[in-house]
């Protein structure tokens, strides 16, 4: 099997630099036509380049591919129209999102004020959002659409000091979990990538000694073909996948089986029964909500009867 993207539109956020760079050069190798979205910034967000992302579409069009730059900030309403607009004007439409842009700021948690909360919870989980609907009618429309969002590992298992950028990166989870829903009748599939590769934000987490060879190890194209995958028409929907170092692994929510207490269960049969209920020696996986609220319902069901 080839994958190939001839004829399609791609926009890939945070493109500059790192991972969206990675995707960008590769789903233009392969034929796409890209739109190279990058605010450029640092890796904190602070300052405006439109340099950078022209640098990359610069790359791509010396090399054989067809890119187009755009320096729009993907958090704000204006920026992402104006986006999705340059796309439709350069190529005619919208295929691909790739919603990458990312910022870091680290800090413990009682040393974070509330603001540099709200603002990161604003980039990683409002910054996926809003590109996401500026295409999302022109994707339906067409009846055909591949949307990946970035989450982590961070937010998937945790990290010390990171708690609100492991809260956006979760938060992208969830907005996954219910597009891959509405998009399903209209051709759109949404998955999420988890990464881990030495991009500038890799470098608050590794120590300076280590970083030569972390960055050997975790390079963003060992990512870019599991997000090149998630882009094509081959791809599934509603999967997260991990992707380090040639490594690639999907994760999963998933359920114990639990136990059914009865309605009048107290706190000291909960914790009785605490083995059980924590048991994931075979867990379930619920494709959606209701999936789950079927399994209760048969629990409830099978218990009342067992009693």
């Amino acid at each position: 099997m080839s994958i190939r993207f001839d004829g399609q539109v791609a926009i890939v956020t945070g493109a500059g630099n790192g991972l969206g760079r990675s995707y960008a050069l590769e789903l233009a190798r392969r034929g796409a036509q890209v739109v190279v979205n990058d605010l450029g910034g640092r890796h904190d967000g602070v300052g405006h380049d439109p340099q950078v992302a022209q640098n990359v579409a610069d790359e791509i069009n010396r090399t054989g591919g067809v890119a187009i730059a755009n320096a729009d900030s993907v958090t704000s309403d204006a920026g992402v129209q104006a986006l999705a607009a340059q796309a439709i004007d350069a190529f005619g439409r919208i295929d691909i999102l790739i919603a990458n842009a990312g910022i870091h700021r680290g800090a413990p948690f009682d040393e974070m004020t509330l603001q540099a909360f709200e603002d990161m919870m604003h980039m990683h989980l409002m910054g996926a959002v809003k590109p996401i609907k500026a295409v999302w009618g022109r994707m339906r429309n067409q009846a055909y659409g591949r949307i990946v969002v970035t989450t982590s590992t961070v937010g998937l298992f945790g990290y010390l000091g990171d708690c609100h950028y492991g809260s956006g990166k979760m938060g992208v989870v969830g907005l996954m979990n219910t597009l891959k829903l509405e998009g399903e009748p209209h051709g759109i599939h949404v998955n999420t990538i988890a990464p881990i590769a030495a991009t500038r934000m890799g470098r608050d987490a590794v120590s300076k000694a280590n970083w030569d060879a972390f960055a050997a190890q975790y390079s963003p194209d060992f990512v870019a073909p599991g997000v090149v995958y998630l882009a094509s028409r081959e791809a599934p929907s509603g999967v997260i996948l991990t992707a380090g170092g040639g490594v690639f692994a999907c994760a999963q929510m998933l359920g114990a089986r639990g136990a059914y207490l009865g309605t009048d269960a107290d706190a000291e049969s909960v914790a009785e029964r605490w083995p059980t209920i924590n048991d994931f020696s075979a867990p379930l996986s619920f494709p959606k909500a209701i999936d789950h609220g079927d399994w209760c319902n048969d629990m409830i069901a099978g218990g009342t009867k067992r009693q």
